[in-house]
């Protein structure tokens, strides 16, 4: 099994990115629990000491928290998963705008590329 990850990100940076990923999607829901240290690294295809990092991360973060002798979970708190959700949207948007300036794209130019990809879609 395993993950593809990018070579210019740190791995442990990919997992989180993929975790909150799954939460602001809502394939992992409030207060449910996350595979264990350990099944998950297996699962990515990497070591457990890795991801053990990731939780860690995850949980200083408060996306998660972690229950003595049950596991980590996701929070129950929906505004702080609200949040996350926007605060992820807004640093798309924004390396995706630094990224077509710098390729010399007016933002009139994509929003109306947007556009009509959009009805294309």
């Amino acid at each position: 099994m395993g993950i593809d990850f990018l070579p210019d990100k740190p791995i442990y940076q990919q997992l989180i990115d993929r975790i909150m990923g799954d939460i602001i999607r809502g394939m992992l829901k409030p207060g449910e629990k996350l595979l264990s240290v350990r099944d998950y690294a297996i699962e990515a295809g990497v070591n457990a000491n890795t991801m053990q990092r990731v939780y860690k991360e995850l949980e200083q973060m408060e996306i998660t928290e972690t229950k003595r002798g049950q596991g980590s979970f996701v929070t129950e708190d929906v505004e702080k998963i609200a949040l996350l959700r926007n605060e992820m949207r807004e640093q798309l948007v924004t390396s995706f705008i630094q990224n077509v300036e710098a390729l010399g794209f007016s933002k009139d130019e994509m929003v109306l590329y947007l556009q009509e990809w959009g009805e294309e879609k």
